[in-house]
């Protein structure tokens, strides 16, 4: 099976530019899969491997949210300038400048299934399916359960963390380590790292404005803005068939998506016995099966 060849370009969204990469062809016959990143301020690349969905004829969709990638960075705006409605906005802009808002299926990752799901609740015309991977239904979920999984990391680890969190001295090279070690348990347990994992990880280092004003220092300290971040009350007008995704050691455990299994109508949960945070590069041929039925079924 042949590679699908791809496109790169950039669309204007209020006055700016977002990076977007089609890879296949949309006029395929094929419903489209749009892939929302994480972070929030996170890059397309980590998810790169979902092209590998495009080698069916499918068409497979990744763009660069606002502020990060190969999209306009803007790192002097503040904390009003960056919410949940610019990123719904960016969405539909996106949908509509590539004329798929009439039939479209789409995959969020983290942050990417948040938005995916607030996307959902209302219930767009085109949407014909939804994946949510490895995301909270409520980020005091999130944010009680991070707290638990922190509480059962190795002590010095442990104990770095609570100390530079008590001091918010985030930027300590201990702390850093620490930062590590949890990822290494919770967010990627391949070794060694898969290269579009470390560009992600890097271009978050690199600017850290979204990242650091909508969710914190931290996947597991989130002082953000999000931090009281909630879908679960409007969960059930999500009238699509949702597919949700999670690994055994995910920072997003299963108290954290149980809303979305309790409240949305038409929903299946898939968990990655070998994953933590990105079943994608941990476990990608057992992935891949997983999607490939679902999209079938439902693209």
């Amino acid at each position: 099976m042949f590679p699908a060849p791809s496109r790169q370009a950039t669309m204007p969204f209020r006055g700016q530019r977002t990076w977007y990469r089609v890879t296949g062809d949309l006029h395929s016959g094929l419903t489209p899969l749009v892939v929302a990143h994480g972070g929030p301020g996170s890059t397309h690349d980590y998810l790169l491997r979902l092209t590998e969905l495009a080698a069916d004829g499918r068409p497979v969709v990744h763009y660069d949210q606002l502020g990060n990638g190969g999209s306009t960075r803007l790192p002097d705006r503040g904390a009003d300038f960056w919410t949940v409605d610019l990123f719904l906005d960016e969405l539909d802009h996106l949908l509509d400048h590539l004329g798929m808002a009439d039939d479209y299926l789409l995959f969020g990752q983290s942050w990417g299934g948040m938005l995916g799901a607030e996307h959902a609740v209302r219930r767009p015309a085109g949407l014909r399916g939804l994946v949510i991977a490895n995301s909270p239904a409520a980020m005091p979920l999130w944010r009680a359960e991070c707290e638990r999984l922190k509480d059962e990391m190795p002590q010095d680890v442990r104990d770095t963390l609570r100390r530079h969190e008590a001091e918010a001295d985030f930027g300590h090279p201990d702390y850093q380590r620490a930062v590590l070690a949890f990822y290494q348990r919770h967010v990627c347990r391949a070794d060694p790292l898969p290269r579009e994992v470390a560009t992600t990880l890097a271009a978050l280092q690199s600017d850290p404005t979204v990242y650091g004003t909508m969710n914190g220092p931290a996947d597991f300290h989130v002082i953000g803005t999000l931090k009281d971040w909630s879908v679960v009350d409007r969960l059930p007008l999500i009238d699509v068939p949702t597919l949700v995704i999670t690994g055994a050691y995910d920072e997003a455990t299963p108290l954290t998506v149980r809303p979305f299994l309790d409240h949305i109508p038409d929903v299946r949960w898939e968990l990655f016995e070998e994953s933590s945070h990105m079943p994608h590069v941990e476990e990608p041929e057992r992935f891949d099966a997983v999607m490939r039925e679902w999209l079938a079924k439902h693209g």
